[in-house]
Formats: C-alpha cells, sequence, structure tokens
C-alpha cells in the first residue's frame, strides 16, 4: 500500500466572493490589518517613485494646474511672450512636486494607522483596487489637505507662488475667471492623485503575485495556504 499525498488547496477566492465552498481562513481583524499593510507599502513605493528626478514631467504638471484647455491656455501665454517663463516655471515647480511627494509619505502612513473599516472583509473580496478605492473615498480628501501645508511650504521656499500669479495673471484678461491661482490647492490634488494611482498599483502586484506579499498577515489573507493531507489506498 502506498501513500498518496494529495495537494488540497484552500484559499480565499477574491474574484468570487459568493462561493461557498471556499472557507475563510482570517477574521476582521486580520483583513483590516492586512489592508493597512497593504496601503503602506503602496505609499511607500509611491514615495519611492514621485521623489525621483522627472517623476512629474511638464505636461502632466501643466495639464493638472490649468483648467479645461490647457493647450489653448498655454498657447495664449505663449502669444504674450511668456515661453522662457512657463518653462521656467514648470521646471522648478517638477521639483517642488518631487520633494513634497517624499513629504507627503508619512501623512499617509499616519491616516492609514488610523484607518477605521466598516467591512475590511468585504474590502478584501470586492478584489481589484477595493483597498485603494476605500482609502480614496474615506479620505482622500483629508488626506489632501493634510499634504497642502507641506507644498504650501515648497513653493515658499521657491517662491512659486508670486511667479505663478505673474505668469497667469495676464492671461486672465483674455480667458476671464477660469484661472484658479490657487497653486497649494491645485498641486496637492495632482500629488494625492499620483500617489494614489501608484498604491493602486501596488494593490494589484500584491493581489496577483505571492512574491509581493512581504508579510506573514498579507499572504495569509491575500495568498493561498496549502494542506499536504496524506491517503492510503
Amino acid at each position: 500500500m502506498k501513500n498518496i499525498y494529495i495537494s488540497l488547496f484552500v484559499a480565499f477566492v477574491i474574484a468570487a466572493p459568493s462561493c461557498n465552498t471556499v472557507k475563510q481562513l482570517f477574521s476582521a481583524d486580520d483583513a483590516g490589518g492586512a489592508i493597512r499593510e497593504l496601503l503602506s507599502f503602496g505609499t511607500q513605493y509611491g514615495g519611492d517613485i514621485l521623489s525621483k528626478k522627472n517623476a512629474f514631467t511638464k505636461e502632466n504638471i501643466l495639464q493638472s494646474i490649468l483648467p479645461g484647455d490647457a493647450g489653448k491656455i498655454l498657447s495664449t501665454l505663449e502669444t504674450l511672450g511668456l515661453s522662457k517663463e512657463v518653462n521656467r516655471f514648470s521646471a522648478t515647480i517638477t521639483t517642488v512636486a518631487e520633494k513634497s511627494a517624499e513629504k507627503s509619505v508619512p501623512i499617509f502612513l499616519l491616516a492609514i494607522k488610523n484607518m477605521r473599516f466598516k467591512d475590511a472583509v468585504a474590502v478584501v473580496k470586492n478584489g481589484g483596487t477595493a483597498a485603494t478605492d476605500y482609502l480614496r473615498t474615506s479620505i482622500g480628501d483629508t488626506l489632501r489637505k493634510a499634504i497642502t501645508p507641506a507644498i504650501n511650504n515648497g513653493l515658499e521656499e521657491y517662491k512659486l507662488a508670486s511667479q505663478w500669479n505673474q505668469l497667469v495673471g495676464p492671461a486672465k484678461m483674455f480667458l476671464g475667471d477660469k484661472l484658479n491661482l490657487d497653486l497649494g490647492n491645485l498641486l496637492s490634488g495632482l500629488i494625492a492623485n499620483m500617489m494614489f494611482n501608484k498604491i493602486a498599483e501596488k494593490e494589484m502586484a500584491i493581489r496577483s503575485n505571492a512574491a509581493e506579499r512581504k508579510t506573514v498577515l498579507l499572504q495569509k489573507v491575500f495568498g493561498q495556504v496549502v494542506i499536504n493531507i496524506p491517503q492510503k489506498n
């Protein structure tokens, strides 16, 4: 008589939460803790990328801080002979954005640590970028406001607020009141949004790739448990 080892894969199937044949192997506390770890890894990942030189391009900076048809506004500024000023301003503000992204990391991490969940298990079950989406919808506006002071400090250090006002002031004569002069608010929105996008990337990686699950809790909640049961013939 020989032993036959049958590997039974007992998993929490995220893609099919209604399946009754899969046993849930973790508690609500486990789920909440794993989500916090996932979001924290995503924040650190986002901070590492967005704080690097050239993480922000002239195009994504200007398209984010200029309302509506950014091309029309830039064309107007060029017509007014402000091309050099636009290039100088965009080069400096990308530096501020990179430094601000780095400074936003501890703010994000503290907010994630203090998060409360209505149903952490459901966030895990929903799959995709459900954890990032929960972070964005539940405290996204609070996070944006929280990182604004750090951004304003960078703007003040480089005297960008006054440059911005001087730059768009002439354009307002042609474009009316569409231009938002609150540069700190505009830039905080851009950085928060890009950080959320990077967190979402890391979430997808953790959900889909076992090698990305660096902790026991992430493995328990988002991974698979293999049980080898010996059977006899």
